[in-house]
């Protein structure tokens, strides 16, 4: 989904109607389960990961009037892969159901091109239903696309991996571990590029970490939470994002349907639940905001929507300003 002309536009600005269908090719068939998407650097192909049990990435064209889909759905070499991300000219999936990390070279069509690294987890968590196993719940390139950081559900930590951009090759350079059973699942960067933002799905928390991106180390100094205090029944965040300007946090907590506001001190360690406003729908399950942090983007999986919110400035308080159906919506992504 990309930014309406004007707030509250009916269609969105991509050239797409309301009734195109990203997951459709030339022959009436459909990419299943297409969780989340993630675009080249030039706009032109948008990747999305087929989140079944013999898990894919699947590319398509969107420079035209509809989406098409380039070649055929490559195979990720593991089960329910959940996250992935554009990087080096590879990209990258974390697969929930196996527990595993996949690198793949991008052909000069845009298309995925078979696995050339896969880098598998160990380990679990306190939690018997959730962290029987390891569960990586994303990938996400440091700001300076050096390392890789994947973030594991079930082993309650963050690995830090290297691509070799030439092979394909990935490899673990460093864990950390973080609070047994808090179920990390996303993570963001400051703008500064030295502190990280881990966002706990298990225990609904926020996770303060300094990232040494010379090093490739990234170590934990705070956790706050991401619900008010009596918040009633259980909630479980989705989604994170940073203004550009450093100031604030927004997180999607499922559950609760709503998105919590944090302030951030000038220093970026110290955040601060300031506000819990409604997501605009049900189950939000994803979370975007735009380059100038003007807007917010959020995608509610049971409602069937995705709705914006324009940001106030001062406060990074949200206020709901449109909405488009969106059929299971899962996930949003700026061009």
């Amino acid at each position: 989904a990309q930014p309406p002309q004007e707030a509250g536009a009916p269609l969105l600005d991509a050239g797409y109607g309301l009734g195109a269908e990203v997951g459709l090719d030339r022959g009436g068939r459909v990419v299943a389960d297409p969780s989340f998407l993630a675009l080249r650097p030039d706009a032109a192909v948008l990747y999305a990961v087929s989140e079944t049990d013999d898990g894919a990435v699947a590319a398509f064209d969107v420079t035209g009037p509809a989406p098409r889909l380039i070649g055929a759905p490559e195979p990720v070499r593991g089960s329910a892969p959940t996250h992935l991300a554009y990087t080096a000219g590879h990209v990258v999936a974390a697969h929930y159901g196996s527990g595993a990390v996949s690198a793949q070279p991008v052909r000069p069509d845009g298309a995925p091109g078979p696995v050339t690294g896969l880098v598998r987890h160990r380990g679990g968590g306190p939690d018997p239903d959730r962290q029987a196993a390891p569960h990586a719940h994303q990938v996400r390139p440091a700001p300076d696309g050096r390392f890789l950081l994947t973030v594991d559900l079930g082993t309650d930590s963050v690995r830090v991996c290297a691509l070799d951009a030439g092979t394909g090759a990935l490899t673990v350079r460093a864990e950390t571990a973080l609070r047994p059973g808090s179920g990390p699942r996303h993570l963001a960067f400051h703008p500064s590029g030295g502190h990280a933002y881990v966002l706990g799905e298990l225990a609904p928390t926020l996770t303060v970490c300094r990232w040494d991106g010379r090093a490739g180390t990234l170590e934990p100094v705070a956790e706050v939470p991401v619900r008010p205090a009596g918040a009633a029944g259980p909630g479980y965040p989705s989604a994170l994002a940073v203004s550009p300007d450093g100031r604030f946090v927004w997180a999607a907590v499922r559950g609760d349907d709503t998105i919590a506001v944090l302030e951030l001190d000038a220093g970026g360690e110290r955040p601060r639940l300031a506000a819990a406003v409604p997501s605009g729908g049900r189950w939000p399950r994803d979370l975007a905001a735009d380059p100038e942090g003007r807007r917010l983007y959020v995608a509610n999986e049971r409602s069937g929507d995705v709705t914006w919110f324009d940001v106030d400035p001062e406060t990074g308080v949200p206020s709901r300003t449109g909405a488009v159906a969106a059929p299971a919506a899962s996930c949003v992504v700026l061009a």
